[in-house]
């Protein structure tokens, strides 16, 4: 993506998760960082006007418009490992597996998949600490639109998640679509 490019990604159908990562064109180990996203958003959710951060505090994107409100930022991506272990089975490659195939073609390896941002996935916090993927609360159509800061390679995942609520146990179509105003 070019800078002032928008990607508008949509859940077309409701409660589906997005997982998403970008990197720098200019310097891809200058990536999305989740902890400096939270804390310069000063928020473990995202929603219009907050932004996605580098690791060298660089603003890369920012929400532009969001019609469902809440997008997480703990949880991170799925994979046959985790899913082993949590559910004793697994989906095949997920979320995990999707990254590592794509940034391959631009040189990056599973070592560049970090903790990303899941649009559209439902991740409640407890008091307590406790927190797990809860039902998604997007709906049909809903859509979140992010303006590129920087020119930068972007990364998605259509979470295959079929063992859990981040696509409401059935993976369904999303729509990215990259325009300029």
């Amino acid at each position: 993506m070019r800078k002032g490019e928008i990607l508008r990604l949509v859940d077309l159908e409701g409660q589906q998760a997005i997982d998403f990562l970008c990197f720098s064109a200019d310097d891809l180990a200058d990536r999305y960082n989740a902890a400096n996203t939270i804390k310069l958003n000063r928020n473990i959710y995202l929603g219009k006007g907050s932004e996605l951060w580098s690791v060298r505090a660089r603003k890369m994107m920012t929400i532009i418009e969001d019609t469902c409100g809440s997008h997480d930022t703990l949880y991170g991506c799925c994979s046959v490992e985790v899913d082993d272990i949590r559910f004793g089975k697994n989906n095949g490659r997920g979320c995990q597996g999707n990254f590592e195939f794509e940034l391959a073609k631009h040189g990056l390896s599973e070592k560049d998949v970090v903790a990303n941002v899941n649009f559209f996935m439902y991740v409640p916090v407890e008091a307590s600490g406790d927190l797990a993927i809860a039902p998604g609360i997007s709906k049909p159509t809903d859509y979140v639109d992010l303006r590129a800061e920087m020119d930068l390679l972007a990364v998605l995942s259509n979470c295959p998640e079929a063992l859990n609520n981040a696509a409401g146990f059935k993976p369904t179509p999303i729509r990215a679509i990259v325009y300029s105003l």
